[in-house]
């Protein structure tokens, strides 16, 4: 008897396996397009490294001195607080004694029985308008008038003296916060370069010592040929003085000063520059050229910005030793001129002071102290 059953169909086991395949193909060549479309960014060049560094070393030195602008003014701003909640202090404790003794005055009256609008006027919150009533005023003698206006007029002055004390401690507030945004700066693009140098291999390393040695010495070049023009300039005689004989040479005040200040940096070469730093173990740029001149009995303003403001304007071809030169556009480094077209200063975080030519960074301008 022939059999009904349905032949059995061979499942194919080759299918899924070419499927899978297929599949995968497609994620590569999927892969390979995307790869295509977006390519690495090319690696920079060592010159870009370099060139980004000391933007970012700028940036930091500009920061730098925002911070240091900023410790200064909430420096000031809580002698300020200070000295206005000791004058508080003290004129509550003038007004309390005032107020001790118009209660003596508030107690006699109440113990001859009389009324007791001493002690009404001693807890109002208008004594002024107290004082109006003239048949209270009747009431006083010459002393006790006097008495209660003086303690009106240290009310009042203490009244005030409190708002200007809560005024100076809320701008006081405002300078701190503004330093902690500062030094969060600095920190952050300081960060970045020791990032981006990071990165670079051993090679790019070498290759970027010599881009910074040929920098050096194309600065240096430059400072030879201004230290030749000066010494050209000084062996022509200066011309006599109107109207009598040329004045006598010798060493003056300013030139005294600015050999003590000199004399100073020159002793600081070799320690770490520090951010924020006035010394005597580390320094930034302003910190140092501040403390030189201290050194030399000048008092200068701390940060860049207003040393550049402070003293008589020199230009390049006529600095002498001890004047301060500015670079950037915007006056965020300074340095002080030792002569020969070479000067002395504290460079940025992970450098130390040392000499260097004027033109390893562009000018801006000079002044000489004193």
């Amino acid at each position: 008897m022939p059999s009904h059953r349905k032949p059995r169909t061979r499942m194919s086991t080759t299918a899924p396996a070419l499927g899978v395949t297929t599949a995968a193909l497609a994620s590569v060549s999927l892969l390979a397009q995307s790869a295509g479309a977006a390519p690495a960014a090319p690696r920079p060049s060592v010159e870009e490294v370099q060139k980004k560094v000391d933007d970012l070393y700028r940036q930091a030195d500009l920061a730098t001195q925002k911070y240091d602008a900023a410790k200064q003014a909430a420096t000031a701003q809580r002698a300020k607080a200070d000295a206005l909640l000791d004058q508080v202090a003290a004129g509550t404790a003038k007004l309390n004694d005032t107020r001790r003794i118009i209660g003596g005055y508030a107690a006699a009256q109440y113990r001859d029985g009389g009324v007791t609008p001493m002690m009404t006027l001693l807890f109002s919150d208008d004594p002024q308008a107290f004082f109006d009533q003239r048949r209270l005023m009747g009431r006083l003698s010459d002393e006790q008038q006097r008495t209660l206006a003086a303690f009106e007029s240290e009310r009042a002055a203490n009244a005030k003296k409190r708002a200007e004390a809560s005024r100076s401690l809320a701008a006081l507030t405002t300078s701190q916060q503004t330093l902690r945004a500062g030094k969060q700066d600095v920190q952050t693009r300081l960060a970045a370069a020791r990032t981006l140098l990071s990165t670079l291999t051993a090679q790019e390393k070498a290759r970027l010592a010599a881009v910074e040695k040929k920098k050096q010495e194309e600065a240096r070049r430059q400072a030879a040929e201004l230290a030749a023009r000066q010494a050209a300039a000084a062996k022509k005689p200066a011309p006599p003085a109107a109207g009598g004989p040329a004045a006598p040479s010798g060493p003056s005040a300013s030139t005294s000063k600015a050999a003590r200040a000199l004399a100073f940096a020159r002793a600081q070469i070799g320690k770490p520059y520090v951010w924020g730093a006035v010394g005597p173990s580390s320094y930034d740029c302003s910190g140092l050229t501040q403390a030189a001149w201290k050194a030399a009995g000048v008092d200068l303003p701390r940060t860049t910005w207003d040393q550049v403001k402070t003293g008589t304007p020199v230009a390049t071809a006529d600095l002498q030793p001890g004047d301060l030169v500015f670079f950037y556009d915007d006056i965020s480094h300074v340095g002080m001129y030792i002569g020969n077209g070479m000067m002395i200063h504290a460079p940025h975080s992970g450098a130390y002071v040392r000499e260097e030519s004027i033109y390893y960074m562009p000018i801006h301008s000079s002044v000489r102290p004193g």
